[in-house]
């Protein structure tokens, strides 16, 4: 009665090492992101780009990857519940995403608990794989966090604009802002250079009192770690004051509206950011020329780390012994050299990406690629 099954395996076999297609085990992966709320558009990024990282994959993978998509809505709550939804009643074998720190610390801790990996392409505050001193073992990340921003500011400003003084003014109300300017400072004063000031502000009606105190001399350059409506408002009012210091900041000013707002106030400031479509890398360009066909524009640095992360998610899995949760997260945990878009990626200790970054420069006619950071 076993000489059927026998026969019928070794034909398979011959069948597959002929040329000829045969079944592939079916793997599920979850994607969680923002599809509704203010931050649709940037999961919508997510989401083409997850597309097609599975299908880069399913040209040449072990696996048949069945793609489950949840949406967040940029809350932490409707995350928590997609994650569980994914986890306890579709059983998938990993998840993507959340887009925010915020939403990627609170499903973090439910794929540490129940043990399924999960890797983020864009959160980059230091609890999501990291916190209470305690490593969240099943989380994962392709982008570099909100504090080495900061180291890598500060490394540009002294090796490359030559800076020896420094102004840093951050937002009092946010932790991206606050450590960042903390490990600018840091990193600055440690070098060749001096901090001469640091202030801080919680709205734009603190801004007028806290640029109107900065006194001289000028700054070769002033250090500002936060998003582009701030940045924006900050640049404006340093030039109604005659302070021409060269403005440097993270990837919180990567935004088209930084020059609407700004202005001529913020040309020629400089800025740390995860990707450029004009770094000139063959595989990042054959990356742009499919999701400009497939969806009419450039991708921004969103789908560009989300394409990172799932492909990163996708070789652990070829890489595990088993499509199985803990073999997938032990091969996500020895990922190094990982060639991705947004550069070579390997996972630290921590779960961290270790990378390299790009310096953008504020341009009249937008952000113009300057040069790539080694960490």
């Amino acid at each position: 009665m076993t000489v059927i099954p026998c026969i019928l395996a070794v034909l398979c076999f011959f069948t597959c090492a002929a040329g000829f297609a045969c079944a592939r085990d079916t793997v599920k992966i979850g994607l969680i992101t923002p599809l509704t709320g203010g931050m649709k558009a940037y999961g919508e990024s997510v989401k083409n780009a997850f597309n097609i990282a599975v299908a880069d994959y399913d040209k040449k993978g072990r696996y048949n990857i069945r793609a489950l998509m949840a949406n967040d809505g940029n809350d932490a709550a409707e995350g928590v519940d997609a994650a569980l939804k994914l986890i306890t009643r579709d059983k998938v074998a990993a998840i993507v995403g959340p887009l925010t720190s915020r939403v990627a610390i609170a499903v973090g801790e439910i794929a540490t608990e129940h043990q399924v990996p999960m890797i983020t392409g864009t959160a980059t505050h230091p609890n999501v794989t990291f916190s209470d001193g305690r490593r969240k073992s099943f989380v994962f990340r392709a982008c570099f966090i909100d504090p080495f921003q900061g180291v890598l500011a500060a490394n540009f400003a002294l090796k490359n604009l030559k800076a020896k003084t420094a102004i840093i003014l951050y937002n009092a109300g946010s932790d991206y802002s606050r450590e960042m300017g903390e490990h600018f400072g840091n990193t600055f004063t440690n070098g060749t250079g001096t901090v001469v000031a640091r202030d801080s502000y919680r709205t734009n009606a603190d801004l007028p009192d806290v640029i109107e105190k900065m006194a001289p001399p000028v700054p070769d350059v002033i250090f500002l770690p936060d998003y582009y409506g701030k940045v924006a408002s900050i640049s404006r009012l340093l030039n109604q004051k005659g302070i021409r210091s060269t403005l440097i900041g993270g990837d919180g000013w990567d935004s088209p509206d930084l020059l609407t707002m700004g202005g001529a106030s913020i040309v020629g400031g400089y800025f740390v950011n995860h990707y450029s479509p004009d770094r000139g890398d063959a595989l990042a360009d054959s990356f742009i020329r499919r999701y400009k066909a497939s969806h009419g524009v450039v991708p921004d640095v969103f789908a560009a780390l989300a394409y990172d992360a799932t492909t990163i998610l996708l070789n652990a899995l070829d890489a595990a012994t088993r499509p199985r949760p803990e073999d997938i997260r032990r091969a996500l945990a020895a990922t190094k050299g990982h060639r991705g878009i947004t550069g070579i990626i390997s996972i630290d200790a921590k779960g961290d990406a270790v990378k390299t970054a790009v310096i953008m420069r504020v341009e009249e006619s937008g952000f113009k690629y300057v040069t790539t950071i080694n960490p």
